[in-house]
């Protein structure tokens, strides 16, 4: 398990920070960030972790299976709306193996107010003495 540090006035779904890999790393519940509900920490729960805007995520998620690389020529733009998740946060779709595949756009997930928010927290800004 992670040893999170909780970071006050944050979205629910911002779970804290901890270190990785030598680097300050809030770390996001993602079903919750898609409105999904939260995790529920299992076995198979797992903390990818992602760059945005030269920024160390991690994302907690119900499994991680395997790393595919999708060829460009595979996208195809996404569909209104797939299942529960706003079609906002997705950036294609791809089909392998007759498996469809959701792309997520990370930089819709981690919208502009909160990387800025994000940024501060891992800077220290946001420390409890400031207003």
């Amino acid at each position: 398990a992670l040893s999170l540090t909780k970071v006050p006035r944050t979205p629910d779904f911002l779970k804290g920070v901890t270190e990785m890999r030598g680097r300050m790393t809030p770390i996001i519940d993602l079903r919750e960030r898609l409105d999904l509900g939260a995790v529920e920490i299992t076995e198979q729960t797992r903390t990818l972790v992602v760059q945005v805007d030269e920024m160390q995520i991690g994302m907690i998620v119900d499994q991680a299976t395997e790393v595919k690389d999708i060829p460009a020529s595979l996208i195809k733009a996404a569909p209104k709306l797939v299942g529960e998740i706003k079609d906002t946060f997705l950036l294609g779709v791809a089909t392998i193996d007759e498996e469809l595949i959701l792309l997520l756009d990370l930089e819709q997930i981690i919208q502009f107010t909160e990387r800025n928010q994000l940024k501060d927290i891992i800077e220290g800004v946001d420390s409890p003495g400031n207003p």
